[in-house]
């Protein structure tokens, strides 16, 4: 009984994380979508060499992919050391406190709505058998050894911010002249929508409600930097 309860929440905690990791992702992408058709907008208006216009949003948009990168990275980084401070902590504990990191695992389960003699039960067999995995899994709803990888958020980041900022920039540079303004501006719509609808799917929240609002933030970026470069022109 005790080990399928351990098993559930060590899948449950897998499972959040690669949730965590797409959300990211998603916002990672929406980020690099605004980002560069925030600097193609200021850029277009004030010249229409298309060559201009290109370099400029392919520097925002490396630019902004690996400044997403480096952030990702440092932050896991940070995590990742906070992570493994506190197993070095609960070793410690484990060796001059048991008694009171045994009453903390049985006073889980009591909350839980178990029996105060069966969660000492529960609580006995855990700490006789995984006594580091149990509490800090406990305690911070970690799992033992099972830290994010920071080049692995790094690389994400920096692949989700380039792959959202492609879209307005293949959309200014590469459509037509007559055209690339509205193909722009389409282009945008539609790939804010799709992070909206995928950030409300993995979070479970309301899918049109994060659309409306992604396509609203989007629409006001482009008219804010639409507006900048009107004034710069000027």
């Amino acid at each position: 009984m005790t080990i399928i309860h351990s098993k559930k929440k060590k899948d449950t905690q897998t499972m959040d994380e690669k949730l965590n990791t797409l959300r990211a992702g998603v916002l990672g992408s929406n980020d690099g979508i605004l980002t560069v058709v925030g600097v193609l907008f200021s850029v277009a208006v004030a010249t229409t060499n298309q060559f201009t216009i290109f370099i400029a949003g392919l520097s925002d948009l490396l630019a902004c992919a690996f400044s997403m990168a480096s952030g990702e990275y440092a932050s896991v980084s940070t995590q990742k050391d906070t992570e493994e401070s506190v197993v070095e902590t609960e070793k410690k504990l484990l060796k001059t406190n048991y008694e009171q990191e045994l009453r903390v695992v049985s006073d889980y389960y009591i909350d839980e709505g178990v029996t105060k003699e069966t969660a000492t039960k529960i609580a006995n067999d855990l700490m006789a058998k995984k006594p580091l995995e149990t509490i800090v899994n406990i305690k911070y709803g970690l799992q033992l050894g099972h830290y994010m990888n920071p080049w692995n958020a790094a690389f994400s980041s920096l692949f989700s911010a380039s792959a959202g900022g492609i879209f307005p920039l293949v959309a200014m540079t590469l459509s037509p002249v007559a055209y690339q303004w509205p193909a722009t501006i389409l282009a945008v719509c539609l790939s804010v929508a799709l992070t909206g609808y995928l950030s409300a799917r993995l979070g479970n929240g309301l899918v049109k409600t994060a659309i409306i609002r992604n396509v609203i933030v989007g629409i006001i970026t482009m008219i804010i930097h639409y507006s900048l470069g009107m004034l710069l022109q000027a």
